[in-house]
């Protein structure tokens, strides 16, 4: 695996352990040889993510629309910085250059960057893995809520294994690397699809 996506707060949270896991993620992709493709941001958990990977000698390959940068939020630092006219094309190309997609604690913007690469994938047209890391527990609620999606027949449960949830940082590149695509149809009840 070269690159990883990862989607995470423009804000920095209340909780300092939400910044920790972001400057150790950021830190444990560089030390695994492995880049960080990110909002472009120069602010909140996005901020912090890049500085620490690129401290720690890795590459940082921000991709941020052009609106963004004229409120200069653009991350000057990056190694590549990718300035696109709108987030369709922002998260098209963040897409493109990663070979999995792990999210940190963040806002709805988090939530649908990643909805969206594992809709993807449920529907087959990517085979990368699909991750976030439940920082303090970060993600409970949304992990009982997605359980539910599969108690009440909305998904099945191949589908909500795809995405995989992480403790930490330190369990997570092992987990990404063994992940293995179902071959379920998105359809439940129908064999055919």
């Amino acid at each position: 695996m070269t690159n990883f996506t990862v989607f995470c707060g423009s804000s920095p949270g209340f909780d300092p352990a939400h910044r920790e896991a972001a400057a150790a993620l950021g830190r444990e992709l560089a030390s695994a040889g492995i880049g960080l493709v990110y909002g472009g941001g120069n602010v909140g958990l996005m901020g912090v993510l890049a500085d620490a990977a690129l401290e720690a000698g890795g590459e940082v390959i921000g991709v941020i629309p052009q609106a963004l940068v004229e409120r200069e939020l653009a991350h000057q630092g990056c190694t590549e910085l990718h300035i696109t006219a709108n987030m369709h094309e922002r998260k098209a190309l963040m897409a493109e250059r990663a070979d999995g997609f792990i999210a940190l604690p963040g806002g709805i913007g988090t939530m649908e960057e990643l909805f969206e690469v594992w809709t993807w994938g449920q529907l087959g047209y990517h085979p990368k893995p699909c991750a976030l890391i439940n920082v303090g527990g970060y993600y409970d609620a949304l992990i009982a809520f997605l359980d539910n999606m599969v108690v009440q027949g909305f998904l099945t449960q191949d589908h909500r294994d795809m995405l995989i949830v992480a403790e930490s940082v330190a369990d997570l590149i092992d987990l990404l690397a063994d992940y293995v695509p179902p071959q379920t149809g998105k359809w439940i009840g129908r064999k055919d699809l």
